[in-house]
């Protein structure tokens, strides 16, 4: 199948205005390259890309400012063979905005079929396996689709397919249940869709000119330089939902895992279950117990070789530990991600948390947070507003030695001194 496979591209839509939801951790960084069981985000998303044969090029299109992520593609291109670059909006462009302005990036070298993939999502990356389905069934467009629980379902776009895996109906969001088989963000599409995002975009930009003109608005004479921005022209709503029923939109159900990284919380969840998956592929990316000098270590866990960490300590699971770490003796780490620099005094004990960049931990500190799978079922605490997640803090938050902190997010570089819970620290 791969000797005759056609030619493919990625675009990876990495977003680029400001979210909320992974404060105070993207103040510092954009979220894109957050790491995920010792390595960004996007990271895993390039490797799977990389895999699929005959893959000639990835592109990266969003709104960040294309310097902050220099280092990311300048270490990417070193370990994968397939050519990389950045391509930056220059205005909110929505889902299919930025595939519609770069146009011409998109096709140099005649591609025959397009991969598209949402950043914030934690998957095993079935590509191959949606290439075969859709050569199999010629179809215009093959998304990537999961089973999940009914309460569950009604956060994410539904779809139903029939027998023959073609959607048929797509509901984006619904009140009530429509299906349990939602959409996980990864689309393949053959590559004459692309000339229907113009179409589409064309004609959105022309109503919106007609509509000025009718305003007496002035005109401008010059040309631009590159295609009428449209905002909001959204790959889902105005590309994909009217192919279904149409014989061009199709579905490849993975029973694999899938998550999408909405928080903090879900970006701990993510970790594990991509540390889960490192086991069986490669647990060389996996940390050991390696002797006396060695921390003990419980499970899934990730240290960066620059870290130190006290024999006495007892990582895991799910644990990762980041470069310039410092670990004290008898400190107890698990189900959290310690970022660059962090420091955890001795005999500390940091649970369910993420600790930002060049955080400190005091001696007989306890920091802990919420287990995200309790963030899903209670999305409310009883005594407080703020949603029940794993403690953050942000960078160079200092902690002094012998207090709690218990789910709280705390901002970058606050002094906390005395014990707190269910708290926003500003």
């Amino acid at each position: 199948m791969t000797r005759c496979q056609p030619k493919s591209k990625a675009v990876i839509l990495v977003g680029g205005h400001e979210d909320r939801y992974f404060r105070p951790l993207s103040m510092d960084q954009p979220k894109p390259l957050f790491p995920i069981a010792g390595r960004p985000m996007l990271y895993h998303h390039v490797e799977a890309c990389a895999k699929v044969p005959h893959m000639t090029e990835i592109l990266l299109i969003g709104g960040h400012d294309e310097g902050l992520f220099a280092r990311f593609l300048d270490i990417v291109m070193r370990e994968i063979l397939v050519p990389i670059r950045y391509l930056q909006e220059r205005e909110p462009l929505g889902t299919a905005g930025g595939l519609r302005v770069f146009f011409d990036e998109i096709m140099l070298g005649s591609p025959d079929m397009l991969f598209v993939l949402h950043y914030d999502i934690c998957c095993s990356f079935p590509l191959q396996d949606m290439v075969y389905q859709h050569l199999r069934t010629h179809a215009s467009c093959t998304m990537l689709g999961k089973r999940v629980f009914p309460d569950e379902a009604k956060t994410y776009g539904c779809i139903v397919a029939d027998d023959a895996c073609e959607v048929v109906h797509w509901a984006e969001k619904p009140e009530t249940f429509v299906s349990d088989l939602i959409n996980c963000g990864i689309y393949l599409f053959n590559i004459k869709v692309l000339g229907r995002i113009m179409d589409v975009g064309d004609a959105r930009a022309d109503a919106r000119r007609t509509a000025q003109a009718s305003r007496n608005q002035p005109r401008f004479p010059y040309k631009p330089l590159f295609h009428e921005c449209v905002n909001g022209l959204s790959l889902e709503q105005d590309i994909l939902i009217p192919m279904a029923g149409q014989q061009e939109l199709y579905v490849y159900e993975t029973g694999d895992f899938w998550c999408q990284i909405k928080t903090p919380g879900m970006a701990v969840m993510c970790s594990e279950l991509y540390m889960q998956r490192y086991r069986y592929v490669d647990p060389t990316l996996l940390s050991s117990t390696g002797g006396k000098l060695s921390p003990h270590i419980e499970g899934n866990v990730v240290i960066d070789p620059s870290a130190t960490i006290h024999p006495s300590a007892k990582l895991g699971p799910n644990v990762v530990i980041a470069a310039g770490v410092s670990i004290g003796k008898g400190v107890r780490v698990a189900h959290s991600i310690v970022l660059a620099g962090a420091t955890i005094k001795d005999h500390a004990c940091v649970l369910f948390s993420i600790l930002g960049w060049n955080c400190t931990v005091g001696e007989w500190a306890r920091v802990e947070g919420e287990p995200p799978n309790d963030t899903m079922a209670k999305p409310t605490g009883a005594d407080t507003s703020i949603p029940r997640d794993v403690t953050i803090f942000g960078t160079s938050v200092l902690c002094a030695p012998e207090i709690i902190v218990r789910n709280c997010v705390v901002l970058p570089r606050k002094v906390l001194t005395q014990s707190c819970h269910n708290e926003i620290l500003l």
